[in-house]
C-alpha cells in the first residue's frame, strides 16, 4: 500500500496513528474494563448465586433486607423531584439572568462535589442532632431528623443536587435566551415560555441528570451512614444494609442485595444509552431537515 493510500485511510479513519497503535489502546482499555467493572460484577453475582437461587430469593425477602430496599427508593423517589425542582430552578436563574451573587450561587451548586459525604452528615448531625444547634428543640417537639428517615432525606439531597443543575446550566447557556424572549415579545407569560419554550429545549439534558441522580441517591453510603444511626429494619438503606450483613460474615446475603444495587446501576446505564441515543437521533434528523425556504414579500 501507498504512502498516499494510508494516509487517505487514516483520514477517513478519524486519526492520524497507524493500525497497531489504535489497536493497542483499545486493548487496552477493554483490559481495563474488564478486569474493573466486568470481574467484579460477575464477582458480586457468582458470590451471590453461590448456595442457589432460592438462597438468593431469600436473601432479598429477609425483612431487614426488604425494609432496606423499601427504604433506598423511598429516599430516591423524595430526594430526585426534590432536587429536580431545585436544579431546574438554579439552571435557569444562573443561565437565563444576571444578578447580583450569581457567582456565589453557582459555587454553592458545586460544593456538594468538593465537601465528602462523610462531612455533610456530620453537618447535619451538628445542626440536628441531639447536641445540635436544634436538637433540644426538636427534641421537645418530639421531632426526630438524625437517626430517621428525615436526616437520611436530608443527606441524600445535599449529596444529590448538583447533579441536574450541572446538566442544565452549560445546555442552556449554550441556547442563550433568544426564543424565550421571542415568546415573551410575542406575549407569553413566564410560565407559557418556560413549559412551551425552555423545557422542550432541555428535555433530553433534564432526563439524563434525574437518571444520574437517581443513580447517586440509591448508592449513596457515606452521609446517609453518619446520620442513620444503622438501625436495622429502619434506617439502613442497600448500601448500608450490605455492609452490615458482610461484617456479619454473611457473605451470600451481602451480595444478594449488592446484586441488586449492580442490577439498578445497569438499568439506569442502559436507561441513560437510551437517552443518549435517542437525543443524537433527534439531533440528527432536525440536522437533516432542509432549509427553508424564503418566501417572497409581496409588494
Amino acid at each position: 500500500m501507498s504512502a498516499n493510500a494510508r494516509t487517505i485511510r487514516r483520514e477517513k479513519a478519524g486519526t492520524t496513528e497507524s493500525a497497531w497503535v489504535r489497536w493497542t489502546l483499545i486493548g487496552i482499555a477493554l483490559a481495563f474494563m474488564f478486569l474493573f467493572l466486568v470481574l467484579p460484577l460477575a464477582a458480586v453475582a457468582a458470590e451471590a448465586l453461590r448456595k442457589g437461587f432460592g438462597a438468593y430469593v431469600d436473601a432479598l425477602k429477609e425483612p431487614d433486607a426488604w425494609s432496606a430496599i423499601r427504604l433506598t427508593l423511598l429516599t430516591a423517589a423524595i430526594a430526585v423531584p426534590m432536587n429536580l425542582v431545585f436544579g431546574i430552578a438554579a439552571a435557569w436563574a444562573i443561565a437565563k439572568f444576571e444578578f447580583r451573587g450569581k457567582a456565589f450561587l453557582t459555587t454553592l451548586v458545586d460544593l456538594p462535589f468538593a465537601v465528602s459525604p462523610v462531612v455533610a452528615g456530620l453537618i447535619y448531625v451538628l445542626v440536628f442532632g441531639a447536641q445540635g444547634w436544634f436538637g433540644p428543640w426538636l427534641a421537645a417537639h418530639d421531632i426526630k431528623i438524625i437517626f430517621a428517615v428525615p436526616g437520611i432525606v436530608l443527606a441524600t439531597v445535599f449529596v444529590t443536587f448538583p447533579f441536574i443543575a450541572r446538566e442544565l446550566i452549560p445546555l442552556m447557556q449554550a441556547q442563550g435566551t433568544e426564543e424565550e424572549q421571542a415568546a415573551i415579545v410575542l406575549g407569553a407569560t413566564g410560565w407559557q415560555t418556560f413549559w412551551r419554550v425552555t423545557l422542550p429545549n432541555i428535555k433530553w439534558g433534564l432526563i439524563y441528570g434525574v437518571i444520574l441522580c437517581n443513580a447517586r441517591a440509591m448508592g449513596e453510603f457515606g452521609a446517609v451512614s453518619v446520620v442513620s444511626g444503622h438501625i436495622r429494619g429502619q434506617t439502613n438503606t442497600m448500601p448500608l444494609h450490605v455492609e452490615v450483613l458482610y461484617n456479619e460474615y454473611q457473605s451470600v446475603a451481602a451480595f444478594a442485595v449488592a446484586s441488586l444495587l449492580a442490577i439498578l446501576a445497569l438499568v439506569t446505564l442502559v436507561i441513560k444509552s437510551f437517552v443518549e441515543w435517542r437525543h443524537e437521533r433527534e439531533m440528527k434528523a432536525i440536522a437533516d431537515l432542509p432549509p427553508e425556504r424564503p418566501t417572497a414579500v409581496a409588494t
